[in-house]
């Protein structure tokens, strides 16, 4: 039987040998397991060279307050919480909403669910009342923890039967989070825990009209982790920044479970909006070691000058979209680091990754993780150079893959054939790097050529004049479709016929002709998920019915409308 901490002890141990680490990584089977209780409480919190580090640190920067719970504080204090938590009557199976920011119950509840055996629906605090109601509902949740500012948002929601728990200030009818403080500090479960009992239910984000369950056990996240923690290169003793807000995947991935599978501490920087300068300084201030986060964050990093900030950083990396070869040689020429994409899903933990001491090839997300046995298909399900990202199921299915997605009555679905499928398109090199072509829905075809969204948003904001953008195929009777980009413009920048002109000057320069963006539409908002990623299949719609009425609609320039570009470059070129 492999044990969680002959894994974990492995990986750490082969950090830079990516070789061997996937040659030779086998997934914990050790059962029963209880990640809270087996590892968090019997090896952090209970060896005496780990249990007095610092296993949470939340920096307010409105306040200038600091808190630092040790792994040992926060196995006491997640006790009481499971303590509290059984005396409202839950128990094993039952769900549990919560909706919190980044303040310490938050993992103090998750540590206390998982010792429960509860099934936690992690929830974002910008959700509205119908989006809430959808997660009570489906969710089939008995209780709910929420801060003070999301009491309002169920006035008309839930029945008698929904447990109200408040953390902060009191709410009539909310059953005091400070009353946990009340109950013992040493907690005994009820039962042994099986790997594969239920753990989360994340509620997807995508662009569907409801979002789908993800479901996760108690082997997925917490054990699937290790391949995360591997990515990022975290060790014990690191001080790791992770910037995601609480109820997403992210969130779960590196502010909980890879840097305490490592051992390191989680730190949190509170900000009431996001303020690059202040961050940057909080990082050098409290010697952060190593640092995740988006590349919405990396682009506004690189607009202080960051050679100036003497960071203690050994690892930084980038999840959620590949980053533009502009920004990585911005903080490698600053800091002397290579920011080291990553991907996975809700659906999955880390399952590629450029780790740590590998070659970094600019633009690609790496290679799959120990533990991930990743195939590129075609649409028939046969291997290919360019495709779907598909796992192996079966003997070769990884810890870190869901469940299912849970359907009516408890139903899943999506995970339980011979393979996964992704839903992600990405190119694989001879070496086994991926590269992100776009999603299955979002890549399209002009005059039979395929256009990937991403490629040609990558290099529409390298132009100074863009914040931010999405490619989508607007109809043509000639070509089928030809590419369209809606651009949201740097602060200060008007959006006239001369922004244009030089918009698309820049692309004439770097784009072929057959995948050349030919109209652009300066827009004021971009639809988004709640997540933050882009509605691409909104913009679509709009292109489709040729939708001039919606609030999101801007001014549109044609590339056939300008003299300028007409020579034999700018031609449009006789694709077959």
């Amino acid at each position: 039987m492999t044990t969680f901490k002959d894994a974990r002890a492995f990986l750490l141990g082969q950090r830079t040998d990516y070789d061997t680490a996937v040659a030779d990584f086998r997934w914990p089977d050790q059962a029963p397991f209880n990640w809270a209780l087996d590892w968090f409480d019997a090896e952090l919190a209970g060896d005496p060279a780990s249990k007095d580090r610092t296993a949470l640190w939340i920096v307010d920067a409105a306040s200038g307050g600091e808190t630092r719970l040790s792994f040992a504080e926060l196995s006491r204090r997640s006790n009481q919480t499971a303590n509290f938590l059984r005396a409202q009557g839950l128990k094993r199976g039952d769900h549990l909403l919560l909706l919190l920011g980044n303040v310490v119950p938050l993992w103090e509840i998750m540590l206390a669910a998982i010792k429960l055996g509860l099934i936690v629906i992690p929830a974002t605090t910008l959700l509205t009342p119908d989006e809430l109601r959808d997660r009570l509902e489906r969710g089939r949740a008995k209780l709910v923890v929420a801060a003070p500012d999301q009491v309002a948002k169920f006035a008309n929601l839930g029945g008698a039967d929904l447990a109200r728990v408040v953390v902060g200030e009191a709410q009539a009818g909310w059953l005091p989070f400070a009353q946990s403080a009340d109950y013992p500090g040493s907690f005994a479960p009820d039962a042994p825990t099986d790997p594969d009992e239920p753990m989360l239910l994340y509620f997807t984000s995508g662009t569907t009209a409801k979002p789908k369950l993800v479901r996760h056990s108690q082997r997925s996240y917490p054990i699937g982790a290790l391949s995360t923690m591997y990515w990022l290169g975290l060790q014990p003793g690191d001080v790791h920044l992770n910037i995601s807000s609480p109820g997403w995947a992210k969130h779960a991935w590196s502010c909980l479970f890879a840097p305490w599978n490592a051992g390191a501490t989680v730190f949190v920087v509170n900000q009431p909006r996001f303020d690059a300068k202040s961050l940057l300084a909080t990082v050098v201030r409290c010697g952060v070691t190593t640092l995740c986060a988006p590349p919405t964050v990396w682009r506004l990093f690189i607009q202080e000058k960051l050679s100036d900030y003497k960071v203690a950083l050994r690892e930084v990396c980038g999840a959620g979209e590949p980053l533009n070869p502009e920004v990585i040689d911005q903080v490698k020429s600053a800091w002397g680091l290579t920011i080291r994409d990553g991907y996975g899903q809700t659906e999955t933990t880390a399952l590629a990754g450029n780790s740590p001491g590998q070659v970094v090839k600019i633009g690609s997300m790496g290679r799959p993780l120990p533990g991930y046995q990743v195939i590129i298909t075609d649409p028939d399900g046969k291997p290919a150079k360019e495709g779907e990202i598909t796992l192996k199921l079966g003997a070769d299915r990884p810890a870190g893959l869901m469940q299912g997605y849970q359907g009516e009555g408890g139903s899943l679905s999506g995970a339980d054939g011979e393979v996964y499928r992704s839903g992600d398109v990405a190119f694989a090199d001879d070496e086994g790097y991926l590269t992100f072509v776009g999603r299955t829905d979002d890549v399209f075809k002009s005059s039979d050529y395929r256009i990937s969204p991403f490629e040609l948003e990558s290099i529409l904001l390298e132009h100074e004049a863009v914040a931010e953008a999405a490619v989508v195929p607007s109809p043509d009777p000639i070509r089928l479709a030809i590419p369209k980009a809606y651009v949201m413009l740097a602060a200060g920048t008007e959006p006239s016929r001369d922004t244009a002109l030089s918009i698309f000057r820049h692309l004439q320069a770097r784009l072929s002709p057959f995948k050349r963006i030919r109209r652009i539409e300066m827009v004021t908002e971009l639809p988004k998920t709640i997540s933050g990623k882009i509605r691409r299949v909104h913009l679509r719609r709009l292109e489709r019915d040729d939708d001039r009425s919606d609030a999101l609609r801007g001014h549109e320039f044609r590339e056939e409308e300008f003299a300028e570009l007409q020579s034999p470059r700018g031609a449009a070129p006789a694709e077959g």
